[in-house]
C-alpha cells in the first residue's frame, strides 16, 4: 500500500475509530457518498479552471485531476452497481461547507484559500481509505488502496498550485488555521455519517 506517512503527518489529528465503526455498519452510504465526493472533486477542478485561466500550471495540474476524479466516480458506481445499492441524493456535509466558508472573498486570496482547502479535503480522503483499508472486505479494501497514489498525488497537487500563488509565510499560516478547523471538524460530534463527517452521535 502507498506509502501516507507525510499526508498523515500534514492533518490535524487521525480519523477517530468511531467513524470506523460507523463506516463498516454503512457501507452503502459510505460508497454513495464516495460518489458524491469524486464528482465534487472533479466539478471543483473545472470551475477553478474555468475561473483561472491565466495559470497554465493550475489548468494542466487540474486537468488531469478532474479526469482522474471522473474515473473514480465510474469505478464508485460500478461497485454500487455490482453490490446492488442504489444512488439516492444525500444532503451536503458539513464538513466541505464550514472549510469553504473560511475561505477569503479577495482575490488572490480567495484561490489560495481554495487549494489549500482542496489540498486538505484531498489528504483527508487519502487518510481516510488508508484507515478502511485494514477493516473492509477484499475487493473493497484493495479498490480504496489503489486509490492511495492518485489522491496523494491531488493533495501535493493543490498544495504545490497554493504556494505558486502566494508567499510561504501566508500558506503556512494559512494552512495552520484551516487545518485546525478541519481537525475539530474530524473529531466534534456530527449527526450525519459521510465520507468526510465527524465522530458519529
Amino acid at each position: 500500500m502507498t506509502d501516507i506517512a507525510h499526508i498523515q503527518a500534514f492533518l490535524a489529528c487521525p480519523t477517530p475509530s468511531a467513524w470506523i465503526e460507523a463506516a463498516l455498519e454503512n457501507q452503502a452510504l459510505l460508497l454513495v457518498d464516495h460518489a458524491n465526493c469524486e464528482k465534487k472533486a472533479a466539478s471543483t477542478a473545472l470551475n477553478l479552471m474555468y475561473r483561472y485561466v491565466e495559470h497554465p500550471l493550475l489548468l494542466n495540474k487540474l486537468s488531469r485531476l478532474a479526469r482522474e476524479e471522473l474515473r473514480h466516480f465510474e469505478q464508485v458506481i460500478a461497485i454500487m452497481a455490482k453490490r446492488e445499492i442504489a444512488y439516492p441524493q444525500l444532503s451536503a456535509s458539513r464538513y466541505a461547507g464550514e472549510l469553504r466558508k473560511a475561505v477569503r472573498g479577495n482575490e488572490p486570496d480567495r484561490l489560495v484559500d481554495t487549494l489549500l482547502v482542496g489540498a486538505i479535503i484531498e489528504a483527508r480522503s487519502c487518510e481516510r481509505f488508508a484507515a478502511l483499508v485494514p477493516v473492509l472486505d477484499t475487493a473493497l479494501a484493495e479498490f480504496y488502496a489503489s486509490l492511495l497514489r492518485s489522491e496523494a498525488r491531488h493533495y501535493a497537487d493543490y498544495l504545490q498550485l497554493a504556494r505558486e500563488i502566494a508567499p510561504d509565510a501566508d500558506v503556512t499560516s494559512r494552512l495552520q488555521m484551516l487545518l485546525g478547523l478541519e481537525g475539530e471538524l474530524i473529531e466534534s460530534p456530527d449527526p450525519e455519517f459521510r465520507f468526510h463527517s465527524g465522530v458519529p452521535l
